[in-house]
């Protein structure tokens, strides 16, 4: 019996090694259909149908690892639900155990395949990937979306094809038409990370001075009509632009336009009238 369950264990690692990257987890599915793969941490339950006693409830090794009846030591990481289910199959009918097995495997928890998301979100943290198709609007939904001072510009980093990933997501664009492609993938061990919105600066005589957030392409007159506009002493003529240059010093605009376009960081200062 220990001979041929060795034998057996030797022959499904060569079925493994035989089966095609998409199998395998090292590729997209050639038929473009997207299927949950198992990881190492996921807890999962294997049922074989009118077998009761080939029932377990185990969880995916490290390594990709699980010890099953029978079968004895099996890899299943990183293999698609559907081909771990074939996997077991294969190995219980080829060793005569079961004569036509028909095999379930359910995942109970998802640990092995998990993303964060962090910034300002209102709840950050870890993430399961419960589906192999999840995209970057899903992992922000699961998060509760933005905070109120989170950005609209969005960075997603980490690995594909053994390479270093990073890109840069204006979230508006995912929902204009045809911004579709641009609701990224995400795969597992990425970090999402929402960025503080752009905020301006306004002091002086305007009616409500303080930080107020930068909105998309907003100019000197609309920053000063959410200040609330000039107060009855403020002048235009006193109106200065504090802007930091790349060098890192300040630079003092001292007549700017009503249409200049304001940057984040910006401090608007409003002089009082001398008359």
């Amino acid at each position: 019996m220990f001979k041929a369950c060795a034998a057996l264990t030797l022959a499904l690692g060569a079925s493994l090694a035989a089966l095609p990257a998409a199998a395998q987890g090292t590729g997209p599915a050639s038929n473009g259909a997207a299927e949950y793969r198992l990881g190492s941490g996921d807890v999962i339950r294997v049922n074989v149908y009118q077998n009761p006693d080939l029932t377990l409830e185990t969880r995916v090794t490290e390594a990709g690892i699980v010890s099953y009846p029978l079968l004895g030591t099996i890899r299943l990481g990183s293999l698609s639900v559907t081909a771990a289910e074939k996997l077991i199959a294969d190995g219980l009918k080829s060793g005569n155990f079961v004569k036509n097995p028909q095999v379930t495997i359910v995942v109970l928890q998802v640990r092995g395949n998990q993303a964060s998301v962090l910034g300002l979100v209102n709840r950050p943290g870890r993430y399961p990937l419960e589906v192999a198709d999840m995209r970057l609007t899903d992992l922000l939904a699961m998060a509760g979306g933005a905070a109120i001072n989170g950005a609209d510009l969005v960075v997603v980093t980490g690995i594909r094809n053994g390479q270093p990933f990073r890109a840069e997501v204006d979230l508006p664009t995912v929902f204009a038409p045809g911004g579709k492609n641009n609701d990224l993938l995400i795969f597992n061990g990425d970090a999402v990370w929402v960025e503080r919105q752009p905020i301006v600066y306004i002091y002086g005589e305007v009616q409500r001075p303080g930080p107020m957030r930068l909105e998309r392409g907003m100019t000197l007159m609309q920053s000063l009509a959410t200040g609330g506009g000039l107060t009855l002493r403020g002048t235009e003529k006193g109106i200065r632009v504090h802007r930091k240059g790349a060098d890192g010093k300040v630079q003092v605009i001292t007549s700017p336009m009503m249409d200049e376009a304001m940057r984040d960081g910006d401090v608007v200062f409003v002089r009082e009238s001398l008359f």
